[in-house]
């Protein structure tokens, strides 16, 4: 039987402390770099911890409102926006450095995903403030979306990204987390939706209509309340699906 090789990646750092249980589990993770949460305490504690587990490393940058958790656009002005995102990559870069290990990719968080997906000014800003990354990090990045189509276009590696744990509206945004089903949390509900998205590349909208997906990276959110207890699940089921991390 053909084995499908898939990449579950966790969002860290942002104050759960749950990564020693998380990393056993997954492929990758998004280090909070600063903007929305951690530092270079938290940042250190991680990197270590996947380099035992033998996780790919990212950066997590975002607005930088440590108030709102990174989760509502703010207005900034584009070169403050990108010295912010600069110093928050380099802050985790540096520390890797020091640790002898190489940025694996780098993915927005939070509210700025959200708006990088739709907002092509803000797109390019973000891209020429990584632009010394480029030939060196994969940027995780939604299908069709105005980001993934600039960052090909000017020549970054890429890998599509969808979320195990989220419910989508037909045009591939994500249901806000002010509504009531912004969640997924039972892990068959999670299993169901993310083999839908591996084997079919669809996904069920909210409004019941079936949607086109391509992914290489499935995300998890670390701060789901039973991140773990889905994780877990996971493990256990995938393999029933034929279908196997890379861990």
């Amino acid at each position: 039987m053909k084995e499908i090789y898939i990449d579950i990646n966790c969002d860290v750092g942002e104050g759960m402390d749950n990564e020693n249980e998380l990393f056993p589990l997954i492929s990758s993770c998004n280090i909070a770099c600063g903007g929305h949460a951690g530092d270079a305490h938290s940042m250190l504690r991680i990197i270590k911890l996947a380099k035992l587990h033998s996780v790919h490393i990212g950066a997590h940058p975002s607005y930088p409102d440590r108030e709102n958790f990174g989760r509502l656009s703010i207005k900034i002005e584009a070169s403050a926006f990108a010295k912010s995102i600069q110093s928050q990559i380099k802050g985790l870069v540096d520390i890797l450095q020091k640790e002898q290990l190489a940025l694996h990719h780098i993915k927005p968080h939070g509210a700025l995903y959200n708006d990088l997906v739709k907002n092509k000014d803000l797109a390019l800003t973000f891209l020429n403030a990584i632009e010394e990354y480029k030939d060196v990090a994969v940027l995780y990045a939604p299908y069709e979306s105005i980001f993934a189509e600039e960052a090909l276009g000017r020549g970054f590696k890429l890998m599509y990204e969808a979320f195990a744990d989220r419910n989508y509206n037909f045009d591939l945004s994500l249901v806000s987390r002010k509504m009531s089903n912004a969640l997924i949390e039972e892990p068959q509900d999670v299993l169901n939706h993310l083999i839908r998205m591996i084997k079919g590349h669809t996904i069920k909208t909210v409004d019941g209509s079936i949607a086109r997906i391509v992914a290489n990276t499935y995300c998890l959110h670390g701060d789901t309340p039973n991140a773990l207890q889905i994780l877990m699940y996971l493990s256990r089921e995938l393999p029933i699906q034929n279908i196997y991390t890379k861990k």
